[in-house]
């Protein structure tokens, strides 16, 4: 358990560099590009690859994975023709996916995203009939993971993300003026194409034998193909809410797609480090304690405790200092002062999904430990209608802000549901403590938050460089939010402590 916690700390630590390196990518998008039709084009495109990865990542690599572990302390031999044979497959498929997509792309594309200004609708098809011819590699890139993991092997595949996300941000800045935006396609796939090579070397270290074969023990074909299936449904829903989204977004303004995506981007960093953790730590307990309830139900509770003590005063900092953070990340170059208060607007209505996915990966990660996943699959699909609904009936009066305010209304929808699934087979007393933990984080959160407030309003702090305000704002709130929780809600202050020590251990 010792060393799987110290890998999972490794991971965190990467997955922060990533997501640094993630910025450092958009950074140079918006000083080299700005925001406009050219930039909207590019991140339509780039949906179809989110698509893959989530696929990949999520629904092959939560069904295979167990499977493969499984099946290699059973029959280590047949196992890994097994593992060559899908690895094989699916990369096939991906390459009939391909050339079946080339050609039907520049037809697909204005499809989808409805409306868009001409030069939005070339972008989008010229790249994404660039990424199609790369399809097959983006898949292996997502399926050597899954592999890589059976052999516990982690930091190669983080490695692999990483030059992806470099190569992108690495060719805009060289060759932007040769190639315009097309160079952050070519950076990705150069990038893609390397982390391939890096994965294949450690894997090839690791013993794995790849087989020329098609074939695939019936078993393993079955049971695999079984488990895919809603697997897969459930992976890409996400990414379907996301093209919904785009869709709506590309008939506003010009922009608009970019300011919704910059300001996901703010939104995820707390999901992208927390979530990692949170997998390390309380997925783990939750998964040893299924057949003992009142462990399982503290741990729950201590999770959804972890959850609202760190991302509530979160999300109301990013109210408070999202400009400041918007303006220091894009505003350089082409990015202008506009369009950082465009992507703020756009910040604002996501805040809420904060905290709302923060809880909701505690609330699914107990349904998946208890094997509730059908359960997670249907309430995953209405959201997708429910997305549809309210983008319609709000597009309309906001804007594009009102498709933010839709993603923040159906992941509050989300999160609603499946506590009440959770919460109906725990203790009532279960339910009487997370009312009464909300109500404990909101005086810490306003000690915080209405000083700031203030300093914003009355003093010039706001005519500083940007840089200089996050380095006011930032400290003073954490310490007043650590005061409030000290003096207010004790148990909590003392709950996040011992996190922390527990992690500082593992080190």
């Amino acid at each position: 358990m010792s060393g799987l916690k110290k890998t999972a700390i490794w991971i965190t630590l990467l997955a922060i560099v990533l997501k640094l390196s993630g910025f450092l990518r958009e950074s140079i998008i918006a000083r080299q590009f700005g925001a406009n039709e050219y930039t909207d084009g590019y991140l339509l495109a780039f949906s179809f690859i989110t698509l893959v990865i989530a696929m990949i990542s999520g629904g092959f690599n939560n069904v295979f994975l167990p499977q493969y572990v499984k099946g290699k302390k059973e029959a280590p031999e047949e196992t890994e023709r097994n593992a060559s044979g899908i690895m094989n497959a699916t990369v096939l498929l991906f390459l009939l996916i391909t050339i079946a997509g080339y050609f039907f792309v520049p037809y697909l594309v204005p499809i989808i995203y409805g409306s868009m200004t001409s030069t939005t609708e070339n972008v989008a098809v010229e790249i994404t009939q660039f990424f199609f011819l790369f399809m097959s590699a983006i898949a292996l890139n997502g399926i050597l993971e899954s592999y890589l993991q059976g052999r516990r092997v982690f930091v190669p595949t983080q490695v692999s993300k990483l030059l992806a996300t470099l190569m992108g941000a690495i060719f805009a800045l060289l060759f932007s003026e040769q190639w315009g935006i097309n160079s952050l396609a070519y950076g990705f796939i150069f990038g893609t194409l390397i982390g391939i090579l890096v994965q294949l070397y450690f894997l090839h270290k690791r013993g794995f034998q790849w087989h020329p074969t098609l074939r695939v023990e019936k078993a393993f074909r079955n049971a695999f193909l079984v488990l895919l299936i809603p697997a897969l449904l459930n992976s890409v829903v996400g990414q379907i809410n996301m093209f919904i989204n785009k869709m709506f977004a590309s008939g506003t303004i010009e922009g608009a797609v970019t300011y919704l995506n910059n300001a996901s981007l703010l939104v995820s960093i707390p999901q992208a480090i927390y979530g990692t953790t949170v997998a390390a730590i309380i997925f783990t307990l939750l998964s040893e304690q299924t057949d003992d309830p009142k462990k399982f139900q503290q741990t729950v509770f201590m999770g959804m405790q972890i959850s609202l003590v760190t991302l509530v005063p979160i999300a109301v900092g990013l109210w408070l200092v999202g400009d400041a953070a918007i303006s220091f990340v894009y505003e350089r170059g082409q990015f202008t002062a506009t369009d950082s208060h465009n992507t703020y607007v756009a910040l604002l209505f996501y805040l809420p999904m904060i905290v709302t996915q923060g809880l909701q990966y505690i609330v699914s990660k107990s349904m998946y430990a208890r094997g509730k996943t059908a359960i997670i699959l249907r309430i995953s699909i209405t959201t997708i209608v429910l997305n549809i609904l309210f983008n319609w009936l709000l597009v309309g009066p906001f804007g594009y802000p009102g498709l933010a305010l839709t993603s923040s209304i159906v992941s509050v929808y989300y999160l609603a549901v499946s506590t009440f699934v959770v919460y109906k087979d725990f203790d009532r007393e279960e339910r009487k403590k997370l009312g009464l933990l909300i109500v404990k984080i909101i005086l810490p959160t306003i000690l915080m938050a209405a000083p700031l407030y203030l300093m914003k309003k009355f003093t010039g702090i706001t005519e500083l460089y940007s840089l200089f305000q996050l380095a006011i704002l930032i400290p003073l709130g954490i310490i007043l939010y650590t005061l409030g929780i000290y003096f207010f809600y004790r148990e909590g202050f003392r709950q996040l402590l011992g996190l922390v020590k527990q992690r500082r251990k593992q080190v």
